[in-house]
């Protein structure tokens, strides 16, 4: 289970303390975009129903406010760190792609079934993943796929998904999508395939909405 674990921390982004509210004066290059990957849009809209289904499923969880408070405070850069893994599980299913590399839902079951066993049941097993990775239970199936994505591609290229080979193939599928964040999230670097934050002037960090005129 640990080389699993590690896998899916490496993988998915990490979830982190306090990210304020992000607003922007100006105009943005994708308008209502978060990212543009290969071509496609990851909108605004996706992003925020991604996260408001791991602040739904961390409701959920707990038995009361004070607990639930204590979560969110866990992982105020939610957002930004969301949007990081639904780029990078992209990146590497380009990266599987080019190298042939494919996951059937056998797979992903047999998977699922030898980690609810370690787990001690499938409830423990969505509570780790939702705790440690901020994998809410609904998209833990999709993110063993792509656990075993990144095992099969290591494989295939006779490394492990430590190893700078397995990076390499990473950063060449990123530069072939030509990854495009919004400035709100800061910008793709592809040599470390993952979000950097971006100074740009135009941006205000706020705890609140801003009412004042752009």
């Amino acid at each position: 289970m640990h080389r699993r674990r590690r896998t899916a921390l490496v993988l998915t982004a990490a979830i982190a303390a306090a990210a304020p509210l992000l607003t922007a004066c100006g105009n943005d290059a994708h308008p209502g975009a978060a990212a543009v990957v290969g071509g496609e849009r990851i909108t605004v809209a996706q992003l925020q129903e991604r996260v408001g289904e791991v602040r739904a499923a961390q409701r959920a969880a707990v038995t009361d406010q004070a607990q639930y408070a204590q979560a969110v405070n866990r992982t105020g850069t939610l957002a930004r760190d969301t949007l990081h893994s639904m780029v990078l599980d992209r990146v590497l299913h380009r990266a599987a792609e080019d190298a042939g590399v494919a996951v059937t839902r056998r797979e992903v079951q047999r998977m699922r079934a030898g980690l609810e066993q370690q787990a001690g049941g499938f409830k423990a097993l969505e509570a780790t993943w939702l705790q440690q990775y901020g994998i809410p239970p609904r998209r833990l199936d999709e993110n063993l796929r792509l656990q075993l994505e990144a095992q099969k591609l290591a494989r295939k290229l006779g490394t492990d998904t430590t190893r700078p080979a397995f990076w390499k193939a990473l950063s060449e599928a990123s530069e072939k999508l030509d990854v495009d964040l919004n400035p709100r999230y800061g910008a793709w670097d592809v040599r470390r395939n993952g979000r950097v934050d971006a100074r740009t002037p135009w941006i205000r960090e706020v705890t609140a909405p801003d009412t004042r005129p752009m």
